[in-house]
This record gives C-alpha cells, sequence and structure tokens, in this order.
C-alpha cells in the first residue's frame, strides 16, 4: 500500500549538542517518506542533511514568544527540560509549520528509527487520531497526532494544562506526569492520582469515552537489551524482532562517542549492552 498519508515531526530541542544526534539524522534518512523539522539553537552547522530534514535557528526565547501569543498567556519556561510540557500543543502553537500534513508529531533526538511505516501503516493511520510507541502511557519519544481542529487542542482537555504552561517545575506533562507506575499497572483511568491532569490520562479517558481513537502499543525498546542490528533503516532485535526505534535514555549514561557535527555513520552497526560498534563497511 502506499504511503498517502504525510507526516511531519515538528521537533524543539535547546541546548548542548549531544553525540548522538548524527544517528538520529542518518535514521531520519531512511526514512523519506517521513518530515523532520528540528527547531534548535544549535546553529547551522550541519552538512549533507537528509532531504527530508530541516534544521532552523530557532531560540528558547523566539519559542517563549510566539507560544505565548498562540495560547494567549505568558509561558513559563527557564530550563531547556521544560520544552517538553509544550510538546502536546506544537499543533496548536505552529499551525502553519504543521498546514496539509495528515498527521504531526514529536519525538526525541536520542533515538534510532528503524523502518518507521513498517509499523505506522496506512491502515492504523486510518483508524486512530493519536499514536503512542508504548501500550502504557503516551510517549515523549515518539507520538503522532492526527492534524485536525479537535485533536490539535486535546491539551485543554487537561483541567491543569494552563498550569504546567505558567510554572517552570517541568511535569512530565506530554507523558504520565508523576502517575508512571499506575498507568503500568493498568489503573482504571478514574482511579488516576496524580499532580496533574497528563496527556496520557487525558487522551486515555476521550479514548474511552470514544471521542478519539486512540492507539497504544508496545514498539520500541530502552534500557540496555543489546543486540540489536540496525541495517540500512531497519532495526532488528535478537535477529528475529523487527522494532520501531531505540530510546538511548538508558545507554547514554554509560556510553558517548566523539562529538562530531558531520560524523558519517555507516549503513550498518550494532548496539550492544555497552555501546554501539561499527564493524560493517559501507557499500
Amino acid at each position: 500500500m502506499e504511503n498517502n498519508s504525510t507526516i511531519i515531526f515538528v521537533i524543539l530541542y535547546f541546548g548542548d549538542y549531544a553525540w548522538y544526534i548524527p544517528h538520529f539524522i542518518k535514521s531520519c534518512k531512511f526514512n523519506p517518506s517521513i518530515n523532520f523539522l528540528i527547531l534548535s539553537d544549535l546553529g547551522s552547522k550541519f552538512k549533507n542533511i537528509p532531504d527530508n530534514v530541516t534544521i532552523k535557528d530557532y531560540s528558547v526565547s523566539e519559542f517563549q514568544k510566539v507560544a505565548s501569543q498562540s495560547l494567549g498567556f505568558p509561558i513559563s519556561i527557564e530550563t531547556n527540560y521544560k520544552i517538553c510540557d509544550f510538546r502536546p500543543a506544537i499543533g496548536y502553537i505552529f499551525p502553519d509549520l504543521i498546514k496539509g500534513y495528515d498527521f504531526w508529531g514529536y519525538c526525541d533526538l536520542d533515538v534510532i528509527f528503524g523502518n518507521i511505516r513498517s509499523f505506522i501503516t496506512e491502515d492504523l493511520l486510518s483508524k486512530y487520531d493519536v499514536i503512542s510507541a508504548r501500550h502504557d502511557y503516551l510517549t515523549g519519544c515518539f507520538s503522532l497526532f492526527r492534524n485536525n481542529s479537535t485533536i490539535n487542542n486535546l491539551f485543554k482537555y487537561s483541567k491543569d494544562y494552563k498550569k504546567v504552561f505558567t510554572n517552570k517545575y517541568n511535569y512530565c506533562f506530554d507523558e504520565a506526569s508523576n502517575a508512571y507506575i499506575q498507568f503500568m499497572n493498568n489503573t482504571p483511568i478514574n482511579k488516576i492520582k496524580s499532580e496533574v491532569q497528563s496527556m496520557t490520562e487525558v487522551i486515555k479517558r476521550l479514548d474511552s469515552e470514544k471521542k478519539i481513537r486512540a492507539y497504544f502499543d508496545f514498539l520500541l525498546l530502552e534500557g540496555l537489551p543489546g543486540n540489536i542490528l540496525w541495517d540500512n533503516g531497519t532495526l532488528v532485535f535478537k535477529k528475529e524482532y523487527e522494532i520501531l526505534l531505540y530510546h538511548l535514555i538508558k545507554l547514554k549514561t554509560i556510553y558517548s562517542e566523539n562529538i562530531d557535527v558531520n560524523k558519517n555513520i555507516p549503513n550498518k552497526f550494532k548496539i550492544t549492552k555497552k555501546g554501539i560498534f561499527y564493524p560493517f563497511k559501507n557499500i
């Protein structure tokens, strides 16, 4: 089936350059039917950026101004990590950036994608309005939203969204706030106790009320599982299981590489429990 549904990921990233960004960009290149827009203060040092990746110079102060104007009240953002709280409102804050796309999404830069369309199929996109890469809560490292007025305004269904956006504290609003364990334990939505109503709570509640259609499935790997092969855009675990993405959230705490903005990442490499290795030559 043709990839008729258009998708754009809008990524907000402020702060220091990270060694894994070339790996992220390389994996984006092998998903040519999907566009990636990175708004960042990293500067224009990148070379050989794939056609489906755009890196636009953007500052925290610019975001604060645009977001405050769009939302109608002054927002608070004092740390780079706080930006995660605003990700569910990207479709609302940046309507011009997502105009014409069927779906918009956000993701982290510390991920290595496999073949996204192998998992995010046309059949799936036709049936669901929100797609998460975990079965239990909405994932900040990969989430997709149908581009329409109802879905772009979902964040407003949280009674706490103004509290989240005007407080400097990071609430993990884009995921599960402080209720991760409750969602992991499949606590009924009406029994969730949390500091703020997160997007997971909002989406699961509206889905249970049949007001939207949400898809939660375990499509990624995190932690230190080892035995992962990235081969020309496909991620395979234990030589058997294809995966959507590998999230480096744990690996990056024990492994790093020399920072090289334009590092040449080969078309095939291994991810072990200890790091990333490049035993293969490009063909």
